[in-house]
């Protein structure tokens, strides 16, 4: 401020097609005057742009959207392994609880990449990573624990181990499949 700056943090949400189609979820925290005058911009790249409030919230935001995704992709990755097992067909599955209560944006988005086996990243494991530790320390200092959040962590985590943190979120199937196929003897 004492430069004549204004900072607003604007984080954003919708994978590497959102950023071409210019049809972002973006998260603004800041000045809500600051907001109102960089709102002309934001609209280039995304049309979901909500103001949170004062400078940090866009950030916990993106916080909760996050952990929203880690729950999101793990469920879908557990729905995809089961179908597969029980002998379904997996995108007759997806499209048949897709327009259900378990649709969401990573079933729509993420589902079809996975199952043509693309696991190029939208996403990178390893920010994802990042951004989940970062969660889990604002809530070690809040003495709160997230059970799901702290489980898919260890999952992205061990596919970083694995030498996996390049591929996108959406290649969590690539551990589940090889967890499923030592579990059942068959590997």
């Amino acid at each position: 401020e004492k430069t004549g700056l204004m900072l607003l943090d604007a984080p954003v949400s919708g994978g590497d097609a959102g950023a071409r189609k210019g049809t972002l979820s973006i998260m603004v925290g800041g000045d809500q005057l600051v907001f109102e005058r960089a709102l002309p911009i934001l609209s280039l790249l995304g049309q979901n742009i909500v103001y949170m409030g004062p400078a940090g919230n866009g950030q916990h935001t993106k916080a909760a959207n996050q952990i929203a995704v880690a729950g999101a992709t793990a469920a879908m990755t557990e729905a995809i392994l089961y179908a597969e097992r029980a002998g379904l067909d997996p995108q007759t599955m997806l499209s048949a609880i897709g327009a259900g209560a378990a649709g969401s944006w990573q079933i729509a988005n993420m589902a079809p990449r996975l199952l043509s086996g693309d696991h190029d990243p939208g996403f990178f494991i390893k920010h994802f990573i990042k951004d989940m530790q970062i969660v889990e320390d604002e809530m070690a200092e809040r003495h709160t624990h997230l059970p799901m959040l702290h489980t898919v962590l260890g999952l992205y985590q061990q596919m970083a181990e694995e030498g996996e943190e390049d591929y996108g979120t959406q290649a969590l199937i690539r551990l589940y499949r090889r967890e499923s196929l030592d579990k059942s003897g068959k590997n």
